[in-house]
């Protein structure tokens, strides 16, 4: 989701000015930070960025307005891109700021670990993390993997936990067909949780079609994002996962070492406010609503006194 490929936006502008009959060419105002000619921001100014991703363009408008609000001056440079274009821009300092995920992130620094659990996720994390570089608090807020069922089915057979599907029979997960063989497909259903189940091919990656097939009843469980904005519709439950079948992947700011303890502070305290129904919700509006990410954030902020 947040790390599917999508075009950079690169932003800038080139600024002619004439002076004693000199043309001089000043790069004036760019956002961008991979532009060539970019000078940095200023050396009190913080640079926060996300990704090319609605949901994680919000959490960056949250940390900067968070910051500026507390008198920090921030210079956005946001939807950069995919991880392999921004990674290095923040490893070369010019970004401070930067809403990840710590599964996903992990996996990118250290391709061979094996640890899944949110805890072990965030500590291999920080051990992974380049020199010069940290993350900050996690959030409660994650956009993962997650098995799902309608809330009606949840109600039914009281289910809270994966593990809690064992004593069904006649189970049919739907998904895109590489989940048949994913580790935390049927097979890691079967050797973690004890859960025995069928498969059905949907190939529209967790979209309306599984949604339907899911409320349809034709299948009755399937993997989809914990922060897919369709939970916000509130008849769907993710089922907890406290064996780490899915690697957890929550939100976590990576920051630099020019983020002092009093930015840190503010950064962190959005962490703790931002919940996983706060993520879905801020989500919807942006999908449901269309409204801009700024005032996304800006009105979210107001109701929690950030």
């Amino acid at each position: 989701m947040h790390t599917s490929p999508r075009a950079s936006r690169r932003i800038g502008a080139l600024a002619a000015l004439t002076l004693a009959g000199t043309l001089l060419l000043t790069a004036c105002g760019s956002s961008d930070p991979l532009a060539a000619d970019s000078g940095g921001a200023a050396a009190d100014t913080l640079v926060v960025g996300s990704q090319d991703y609605y949901s994680n363009e919000i959490i960056a408008e949250l940390y900067a307005q968070a910051l500026e609000a507390e008198g920090f001056t921030v210079d956005r440079q946001l939807r950069i891109g995919q991880r392999e274009v921004y990674m290095p821009e923040i490893e070369a300092g010019a970004i401070d700021v930067f809403p990840e995920y710590t599964g996903n992130l992990l996996q990118y620094l250290d391709p061979k670990t094996s640890v899944t659990a949110s805890e072990d996720v965030f500590t291999a994390l920080e051990a992974a993390l380049p020199e010069g570089l940290r993350v900050l608090d996690q959030s409660a807020a994650s956009d993962q993997d997650s098995y799902v069922v309608t809330r009606e089915f949840a109600a039914e057979h009281n289910l809270t936990s994966i593990g809690d599907l064992a004593s069904l029979d006649g189970l049919v997960l739907g998904g895109n067909s590489e989940l048949a063989e994913r580790p935390y497909g049927p097979k890691g259903l079967q050797e973690t949780y004890g859960v025995n189940v069928s498969f059905t091919p949907i190939e529209d990656s967790g979209g309306p079609l599984t949604v339907k097939a899911l409320r349809d009843g034709q299948v009755q469980l399937v993997d989809l994002y914990s922060a897919d904005p369709v939970f916000a519709e509130g008849d769907l439950v993710a089922l907890e996962d406290p064996a780490g079948l899915f690697l957890a992947s929550q939100v976590v700011p990576v920051v630099s070492d020019r983020v002092d303890a009093d930015a840190a502070e503010v950064i962190n305290a959005v962490s703790r406010a931002l919940t996983p129904e706060a993520l879905v919700e801020l989500g919807a509006r942006s999908v449901t609503d269309e409204a801009p990410a700024a005032k996304i954030a800006a009105e979210w902020l107001q109701t929690q006194g950030l």
